[in-house]
C-alpha cells in the first residue's frame, strides 16, 4: 500500500487501530479524526504492504537481526556442550552461521510463502530442551578426555567422529518430528490442537523451557561470577531503568536538513549493548592480565584470548550445505522427544501470528494463512535439520515486540533481514567472532533471558482463574513434576528398564525432557478435571476475533499468495477443499463466510500484547 499525500506535501501514512487493517486518515469517519494522545501513539509509520526507501529497509532489517542475535547465537552455544564441542571454537563458529544462514532463509520463505507477516525466523528454545535430554542419554554422553581442553585435538578423526555422530542422530530427528509439523500445517489440523489447549498447558511447558535449563546458565556464569554479575546488571540496566530514556543521533532529511532525533537505544538493544560492553570490559582485563592466565585458575575462562585463532583460522566465505556433517541418522526416542517441542512451538508460533497481525496494521489471520505459516516453520524446522543447525525454527516473539516498539510492520523490512541474515551465514568471519564471548558473559546472557522465559509462562495464567483451587492444583502440580520428575532420571539413567531397549531409550528422553512433563500433566489434568471453560481460561484464551474483515480485500491483499498465485487458483473449484490456499472470489465477497475463515487466536483481541511478546519488550 503506497502513502498517499496531503496537501503540505507530507506524506499521510497509513495506521493500525483496535488490531484491525492500517486505513489511511481519509478513509475514516469523520469523528474518528480527532484522534487522541493514545491513539497517536500507536500510529504506524510504516504498514505491512507498504514498501520503505531501501536504505531504511537496510538499517531497520539490521535492528531485527541485532534483536535476534542472542537466541540465535545462544542455542549453538548451548548445544555445543551436549556435543562435546565447549574446546572447538571453529566448529562452533561453522555452527553459528549455519544457523544464521538458515533462519534467513526460512525467514524468506515464511514472509513470501507462508504467514506472509513481518514475522523473522530463527532457532527454538522448544527443540533445544529435548536435544539436551536426548544427547545426555548414557550413549550420547561426552568422553572424558573431550572435557579437558589440554588432550582436544579439533582436527584428529576421533574428535570429529564424536561431535558429528551426535550432530546427525539430532539432525535425523528433527528432520523427522518436522514432518509433523509439515502435515498439521499443510493439512489444517493446527486448529483441532488449540481447541483443546489453554493457559494452563502452555504456562507449565514454556516455564519449564527457561527453567529445565538453570543448569546451563550456572555453569557458564559460574566460570566467574563477577563478569556475569557485571552482565546481569548491565542488561537490566539497560532495558528496565534506561529504556524511556531517549539518546540523540545526528540524521538528515529534506525537510529539515542535519538535526538530532531521539532514539530509544536502550530500549531496543539492551541485551545486545549489555554483552558487547561485557565483552570490552573482558578484552581490557585481558589485554592488562587482569584476569588469570593459568587454566586452573578461576575466573580463566573471562578471558577473551582463548579462542583467539578462531577468527584467523576461520575461512571469509563458507557456504552451509545440507548433509555437511554427514549423512543424517534416526532414533524413535529422539523423535518422540522432538515432537513434544514442536507441538510446544506451533502453539507459540499462532500466538505470534495474532500478534504480529495486530502490531503491524493487518487484519487478523484468517486460517488458511495460518496453516500455511505453520506449514512453512516445520519445512524450515526440516530445512534446519538437513542443514545441520542442531535445531529447528519458529517465529521470533522478540522481534514481534520490536514491532510495537519501531512503528515500522513493512513485510520488506523483515526480507531484508532475511537476506542480511543468509549473508551473515555465508560470511564466516562473522560466526567466528562470535565464538570468542567469554562463558561467564554468555551465563549471564543466559540467566536474563531463561528467567524472562520462564516469567513468560506463567503470565500466560491471567487469563485463567487463579482463585480457583483446581487450577492451583493443576499448576501447581505440573511445574514441580516438571522438575522432580527429570532431575531423578537424570540422577537414576539406569532405571528405566522394561526390557525393550527403544521404549526405554523413548521414555528416557521424555521424562527428562522437563516442558514435556509439565505440559502433558498440564494437558491430562486440565482436560478431564471437571471446570467451567471461563475458570479454565479457554473463553479469555480462545475467543473468536469476531471480525468482519477477515474476508476483506484488505485481508487477501496481505495474505494471498504472491507472483499472481492465488487468482490463478482461484478459477479452480476445488481451491474451496485446500486448507491452506486462500478462498477464491466468490467464496470471499458473498458473505456466507465471514467468521468461518479465522483461526481462534490464543489471547482476546482487545488484550494490549500477548504474553510471548513480553520476552521481546522485557529484553
Amino acid at each position: 500500500m503506497a502513502p498517499e499525500k496531503n496537501s503540505n506535501g507530507l506524506d499521510n501514512y497509513a495506521f493500525a487501530r483496535d488490531g484491525r487493517f492500517c486505513d489511511l486518515p481519509d478513509t475514516q469517519h469523520g469523528e474518528e479524526l480527532d484522534m487522541s494522545m493514545e491513539s497517536d501513539n500507536n500510529k504506524l509509520v510504516y504498514c505491512v504492504t507498504d514498501v520503505p526507501p531501501w536504505y531504511l529497509c537496510i538499517i531497520l532489517g539490521i535492528q531485527h537481526c541485532l534483536t535476534a542475535f542472542g537466541g540465535i547465537i545462544a542455542i549453538p552455544l548451548i548445544l555445543s556442550q551436549g556435543l562435546c564441542l565447549q574446546f572447538d571454537g571453529i566448529t562452533q563458529s561453522h555452527l553459528i552461521s549455519t544457523i544464521f544462514f538458515v533462519s534467513g532463509v526460512c525467514t524468506l520463505l515464511q514472509v513470501t510463502f507462508g504467514i506472509r507477516l513481518p514475522i523473522l525466523q530463527g532457532g527454538t528454545f522448544t527443540l533445544l530442551a529435548p536435544s539436551m535430554a536426548m544427547l545426555s542419554m548414557p550413549e550420547w554422553q561426552c568422553p572424558a578426555w573431550t572435557q579437558n581442553a589440554s588432550l582436544v585435538n579439533t582436527s584428529s578423526t576421533e574428535f570429529t567422529e564424536v561431535w558429528q555422530t551426535r550432530m546427525r542422530a539430532l539432525q535425523g530427528s528433527i528432520m523427522v518430528g518436522s514432518l509433523f509439523q509439515v502435515f498439521v500445517g499443510f493439512s489444517g489440523l493446527i486448529g483441532l490442537f488449540m481447541r483443546f489447549i489453554g493457559p494452563l498447558t502452555i504456562a507449565p511447558t514454556i516455564s519449564l523451557i527457561g527453567l529445565s535449563l538453570f543448569d546451563s546458565a550456572g555453569t557458564s556464569a559460574g566460570n566467574h561470577w563477577g563478569i556475569s554479575t557485571m552482565t546481569i546488571a548491565l542488561i537490566i540496566l539497560f532495558s528496565q531503568y534506561l529504556r524511556h530514556i531517549p539518546v540523540p543521533f545526528p540524521t538528515y532529511s529534506k525537510e529539515k536538513k542535519l538535526h538530532t532525533s531521539n532514539v530509544y537505544v536502550f530500549q531496543i538493544l539492551p541485551v545486545l549493548l549489555g554483552i558487547t560492553l561485557s565483552w570490552l570490559i573482558c578484552y581490557i582485563l585481558t589485554t592488562y592480565n587482569a584476569l588469570p592466565s593459568e587454566p586452573s585458575q578461576y575466573g580463566y575462562l573471562a578471558r577473551t584470548d582463548l579462542k583467539g585463532d578462531v577468527i584467523s583460522q576461520a575461512p571469509w566465505f563458507r557456504f552451509p550445505y545440507p548433509g555437511q556433517w554427514g549423512m543424517p541418522t534416526v532414533s524413535l526416542a529422539g523423535v518422540i522427544g522432538i515432537l513434544a517441542g514442536v507441538i510446544s512451538s506451533m502453539i507459540e508460533s499462532v500466538g505470534d501470528y495474532h500478534a504480529c497481525a495486530r502490531l503491524s496494521g493487518a487484519p487478523p489471520p484468517p486460517k488458511h494463512a495460518i496453516n500455511r505459516g505453520i506449514g512453512i516453520e516445520g519445512l524450515g524446522c526440516l530445512l534446519a535439520g538437513a542443514w545441520g543447525t542442531g535445531n529447528g525454527t519458529t517465529s521470533y516473539s522478540e522481534n514481534v515486540g520490536a514491532l510495537g516498539i519501531t512503528k515500522v510492520g513493512s513485510r520488506m523490512v523483515i526480507v531484508a533481514s532475511g537476506v542480511l541474515m543468509v549473508v551473515m551465514g555465508v560470511f564466516g568471519k562473522a560466526g567466528a567472532i562470535f565464538t570468542t564471548i567469554p562463558s561467564p558473559v554468555v551465563g549471564g546472557m543466559f540467566m536474563v533471558m531463561f528467567g524472562v522465559i520462564s516469567a513468560a509462562g506463567v503470565s500466560n495464567l491471567q487469563y485463567a482463574d487463579m482463585n480457583s483451587s483446581r487450577n492451583i492444583f493443576i499448576f501447581g502440580f505440573s511445574m514441580f513434576s516438571g522438575l522432580v520428575i527429570p532431575n531423578w532420571i537424570f540422577k537414576n539413567p539406569t532405571a528405566i528398564t522394561t526390557g525393550v531397549v527403544e521404549l526405554d531409550q523413548v521414555l528416557q528422553v521424555l521424562l527428562t525432557t522437563s516442558m514435556f512433563v509439565g505440559g502433558f500433566f498440564g494437558f491430562m489434568l486440565d482436560n478431564t478435571i471437571p471446570g467451567s471453560k471461563h475458570e479454565r481460561g479457554i473463553l479469555a484464551w480462545n475467543k473468536a476475533h469476531e471480525d468482519e474483515s477477515s474476508n476483506t480485500l484488505e485481508s487477501g491483499e496481505v495474505y494471498n499468495l504472491p507472483f499472481g498465485i492465488s487468482s490463478y487458483l482461484s478459477s479452480s473449484s476445488l481451491i474451496r477443499y485446500i486448507p491452506f490456499c486462500p478462498p477464491s472470489e466468490l467464496d470471499s465477497l458473498d458473505g456466507s463466510g465471514a467468521h468461518t475463515n479465522a483461526l481462534e487466536p490464543k489471547q482476546p483481541l482487545g488484550h494490549a500484547e500477548p504474553s510471548q511478546i513480553i520476552i521481546g519488550v522485557a529484553m
